[in-house]
């Protein structure tokens, strides 16, 4: 199954650890699992190296600073452009169990980048996964929009969730992000990375 939503930096980082079966951007095939299941297998090898990161600033590990956690704060956008913001805000968005906002974001910008040979079926299944109204994910679009994302899903064109995945984001942007900012997760690394860098 294809690496739905990560992006292809640092991926190969990951496969150094033997633990973690994620390698180029893509998931082993050992067994099919459910959509979120390959999120939270990539957090569970992303989240030690983010905490090993900040005791060991000379290691090879993907180091997250104090300096990149403070532009998280400047906007959704920065943050959902940092790997490792991505990572630390779906764990945020799981503890108020709306985790299917950027699990959906997320698989929108992957869908963005699929060869058109196979729109069709990643369509299929965004679609099953988060738009249809007995979705496992169900995300928080109004009817009107879920009809015409359905129409668009059948015959899919790169651009068939662009107005569903905007009103996601925006809904992440007005309601989760700000909370996110004021969050102890968030403050919490903030602090512990700003206390380490000052040592």
């Amino acid at each position: 199954m294809p690496g739905f939503f990560f992006p292809q930096h640092n991926m190969t980082e990951l496969n150094e650890k033997g633990d973690c079966k994620l390698a180029e951007g893509k998931i082993h095939k050992k067994k099919k699992k459910a959509f979120g299941a390959d999120l939270k297998n990539y957090l569970r090898c992303m989240i030690p190296r983010i905490e090993s990161g900040i005791k060991t600033s000379n290691s090879r590990n993907v180091m997250l600073s104090a300096e990149e956690v403070i532009q998280w704060s400047q906007s959704l956008e920065k943050l959902l452009a940092s790997q490792s913001g991505q990572g630390v805000f779906w764990e945020f968005l799981k503890s108020e169990f709306s985790e299917e906002n950027i699990e959906f974001w997320l698989a929108c910008e992957d869908y963005k980048k699929t060869r058109s040979d196979h729109l069709h079926g990643k369509a299929e299944r965004i679609y099953e996964e988060f738009v249809q109204s007995d979705a496992i994910k169900q995300i928080n679009i109004d009817y009107q929009m879920r009809e015409a994302t359905a129409k668009r899903a059948k015959d899919p064109t790169h651009s068939s969730f662009d107005e569903a995945q905007k009103t996601v984001y925006i809904l992440m942007e007005r309601d989760s992000y700000p909370r996110f900012l004021k969050s102890k997760a968030y403050l919490n690394l903030l602090n512990q990375l700003q206390t380490s860098t000052s040592k």
